[in-house]
Order: C-alpha cells, then sequence, then structure tokens
C-alpha cells in the first residue's frame, strides 16, 4: 500500500507491507506529475512500515530511477529495517542518486524544508 502527498518541496510517500507493481505504478504518475509543478522536485520515501516489495517493481523501480535520475532533486529515506536499507542502496549504485538517509520523517522533512523560500 501506498500513501502520498504532495508538499512545497514534492512529495512525501510512505509505504505500507508490500511495495507492489501497482502501488509503483501509482508512484511514478505522482513523481511524474509533481516535475511538472516543481522543478526538481525532492521527496521523502517513508520505509518504516515497508514489510516487503515484488520483484516485478523492483525491475520497474530501476527502470524509472535511471530514465529520470536528472529529474528529481534530493531524496530522503526513512528507513528502520537493515534490509531494506541495504536494498536501498543497492538501487543507488545502479543510479547517479545519493538519497540521504533518517531514523524519523520529522528529521527527514526538516533537511528537506531547510531549503525551501520562507
Amino acid at each position: 500500500m501506498i500513501s502520498i502527498r504532495e508538499q512545497a518541496y514534492g512529495l512525501n510517500v510512505a509505504l505500507y507491507n508490500e511495495f507492489t507493481l501497482e502501488d509503483f505504478y501509482q508512484f511514478e504518475r505522482a513523481a511524474l506529475e509533481c516535475t511538472q509543478k516543481v522543478h526538481r522536485p525532492d521527496m521523502l520515501l517513508d520505509l518504516t512500515m515497508l514489510k516487503d516489495f515484488t520483484i516485478d517493481m523492483a525491475v520497474e523501480q530501476l527502470k524509472f530511477m535511471r530514465q529520470h535520475e536528472n529529474d528529481f532533486g534530493r531524496i530522503a529515506i526513512v528507513v528502520d529495517d537493515v534490509w531494506i536499507k541495504l536494498g536501498t542502496r543497492l538501487s543507488g549504485l545502479i543510479t547517479q542518486q545519493h538519497p540521504k538517509y533518517f531514523e524519523d520523517t520529522a528529521s527527514a522533512q526538516a533537511w528537506l524544508q531547510e531549503s525551501q523560500p520562507a
């Protein structure tokens, strides 16, 4: 399951339980729409409630990130599971993105908001 909220800096995305291909397509649509509203939007990805993901979703995610890696700004990832964190770090090696990792959403959101105009 996925929850997506627009913010001044871009998107807040929270993933729950299993991240499926259908969830990914919803994320993809929202992310591309956001690039039409905000130049190089930043993203907060909250993975603290994520338990699993499907392989087909992971393949699509890698394709998307490679095609659009210059369309997005900073990426803040909130994660507490060591295996999910390892997976996100490995996918980061394949793209040019260098996300910053946080243990809580408040810190991640503060980091994304620090360079926003008042």
